[in-house]
C-alpha cells in the first residue's frame, strides 16, 4: 500500500507536495478549495503545472482531490440536489487540470425519501456528471459512509448498486474509509474479521474497483455509526486492527490516506502515524506481504 496523508493547500499546491514529502508520505490526497465552499476561484494553470511537476519531481506515487462537504448527490431537495450537481462537474474539472488520479466524495444522503430512492438519484447524479465532462480521465471514487443518520454508502449492497447503476467502471470506483467501516458494524481487528470483511468485499463491490483508503483508527466503538477519527493505534481499531491492510497484495498498488486528527504538532502527527502503519508491515527479508485469508465458510457479518 502506497501510505500518505490529506495535506492543507494554504501554503500553495506545489508546496503541499513538499510537505508530504517531508513527513515521508507517497500518497496526497488535497482539497483544491474549501471544503465549505459550492464553488471556488479558478486554479490558476501556473500552480496546476507546478504542482503536476511536483509530483513527478517528488515521486509521489498516487494523488486525490477530496470533493468539498456541501454536496448531497442523493437528496430528495431540487435546489440543492443541483447545486450538488453542478459542484461535482465543477470539481470534475478542477481535478482533471491537476491530473490527479482520484476524485472522492461523501455519496449523499436521501433525507427521508428512502435508501432506494436516495441510490438512484446518486447514480442518475454520478451519470449527468461523466456526461458532462466526457473528456476527463479521472476516476470519481466514492466513499463508503459511517451510517449515521440518512447516510447512504455505509452497506457494501449500496455502493455495488451506485457501481452497477453508473456502468462506468474506467470513471467510477470505491474509496474505503477505515473508521467508516468500524463504525458500520465491520469489525476487522482479528484474522477472522478481516478475511471476512474481505468476502464481503469481492462478493459485492470486488477487489478491483477499491481505488483508495481512508486509513483512520475510530474513537467511537464498532458500530456506532459515528464518524469520529482518531490516531493509529489510538483509538477501539488499536494499531494491529491496521496490520491485515498494509500487508495485503491486493492493496499494494492502492493509496492509503491519512485523515487522522493533527495538532500544535502539526503533519508531525501524521508523521507519526506513518511511522506506525510502516511498524506493521512485513519485515522478513525477501517476505512478500500476502493476502489475508479469505473465510471459505463465511460467517454473517454486521452491517448498518
Amino acid at each position: 500500500m502506497y501510505l500518505g496523508a490529506h495535506i492543507g493547500i494554504a501554503d500553495g499546491l506545489a508546496e503541499s507536495v513538499r510537505q508530504l514529502r517531508r513527513i515521508g508520505g507517497d500518497a496526497l490526497q488535497i482539497f483544491s478549495k474549501s471544503p465549505q465552499m459550492w464553488s471556488g476561484p479558478p486554479i490558476a494553470a501556473t500552480a496546476a503545472a507546478e504542482f503536476r511537476s511536483a509530483v513527478a519531481g517528488e515521486g509521489v506515487k498516487a494523488t486525490a482531490v477530496h470533493h468539498g462537504y456541501l454536496a448531497n448527490l442523493g437528496s430528495p431537495k431540487p435546489e440543492t440536489l443541483a447545486r450538488s450537481r453542478t459542484a461535482l462537474e465543477d470539481e470534475i474539472r478542477r481535478a482533471e487540470l491537476l491530473g490527479v488520479d482520484g476524485l472522492i466524495f461523501h455519496p449523499g444522503a436521501h433525507l427521508g425519501s428512502g435508501a432506494d430512492a436516495g441510490v438512484r438519484t446518486i447514480v442518475e447524479s454520478l451519470r449527468g456528471a461523466i456526461a458532462a465532462v466526457p473528456e476527463a480521465k479521472v476516476r470519481l471514487l466514492i466513499e463508503n459512509a459511517a451510517g449515521q443518520g440518512t447516510t447512504l454508502g455505509s452497506t457494501f449492497e449500496e455502493l455495488a448498486a451506485m457501481l452497477a447503476g453508473v456502468d462506468a467502471p474506467d470513471r467510477v470506483g470505491i474509496a474505503l474509509d477505515t473508521c467508516h467501516l468500524f463504525a458500520a458494524g465491520f469489525d476487522f481487528r482479528t484474522e477472522d474479521g478481516y478475511g471476512t470483511l474481505v468476502d464481503r468485499i469481492g462478493a459485492t463491490i470486488g477487489v478491483g474497483p477499491v481505488r483508495a483508503f481512508h486509513l483512520n483508527d475510530a474513537k467511537a466503538p464498532a458500530g456506532s455509526h459515528l464518524d469520529r477519527h482518531e490516531n493509529i493505534g489510538r483509538g477501539e481499531i488499536g494499531l494491529a486492527g491496521f496490520r491485515h491492510f498494509v500487508n495485503d497484495r491486493r492493496w499494494q498498488a492502492v493509496p492509503g490516506y491519512l485523515e487522522t486528527p493533527l495538532d500544535d504538532a502539526g503533519y508531525e502527527r501524521y508523521a507519526e502515524d506513518l511511522r506506525s502503519l510502516r511498524s506493521l508491515l512485513a519485515a522478513a527479508p525477501g517476505r512478500r506481504p500476502s493476502a489475508a485469508p479469505s473465510r471459505t465458510r463465511r460467517r454473517p457479518a454486521a452491517s448498518r
